[in-house]
């Protein structure tokens, strides 16, 4: 079977379901891109790993790299395998000693880890082909509420100056409030 390479491409409030996200997975060489709903929990390890965050203690999915690191196991990619009734099934793709192992995991974890071993995202061809949609250059509308709310947040820190944000974001860490920390780290950014 074909596997399709895909790369993150947004996090944003589900719509749908409370409390939850929906984590975009985007074709590398097409337009095909794939929604998965994911909990708060693994939406918020996900993006610390993607904005470089680095938490007062380790999260789960940190904790579980530090693990496979000690043994010298690495993560060699991630594979969503299967869609049946709605739910995505994962496996994380690890090597030790040259012998690979599959290990059965919940596509948001195994995201989660493997963004933090730098692994590539592959779905077999008819996971997307079943679950996937094509990206015709409308906006979602969890996107686009993720922007506007993004954009009223940095509003509201525009007053602000960089020392002040400098502590929120001290503030925000040392609190786990990682998507405040998120876009105070924006602010900051759009000021360079």
């Amino acid at each position: 079977m074909q596997k399709i390479r895909l790369e993150i491409t947004g996090i944003a409030y589900s719509q749908t379901q409370s409390g939850s996200y929906v984590l975009t997975l985007s074709e590398s060489a097409g337009k095909r891109k794939l929604p998965i709903v994911i909990g708060g929990f693994e939406a918020q390890s996900i993006a610390v790993e993607l904005e470089k965050m680095v938490p007062n203690r380790p999260l789960t999915h940190d904790l579980i790299k530090m693990l496979c690191k000690s043994y010298s196991i690495s993560v060699k990619e991630i594979l969503i395998y299967k869609f049946f009734e709605g739910v995505f099934y994962a496996k994380i793709i690890c090597e030790k000693d040259g012998v690979l192992t599959e290990i059965d995991s919940r596509t948001s974890d195994a995201i989660a880890v493997g963004v933090r071993f730098n692994a590539p995202i592959f779905a077999l061809s008819e996971v997307v082909e079943e679950a996937g949609g094509v990206d015709d250059g409308s906006e979602d509308y969890d996107d686009e509420v993720e922007l506007n709310e993004s954009e009223e947040s940095s509003g509201e820190m525009e007053h602000l100056n960089e020392e002040e944000l400098q502590n929120m974001l001290s503030d925000a860490i040392d609190n786990e409030d990682y998507e405040l920390a998120s876009k105070i780290r924006d602010a900051l950014k759009n000021r360079n």
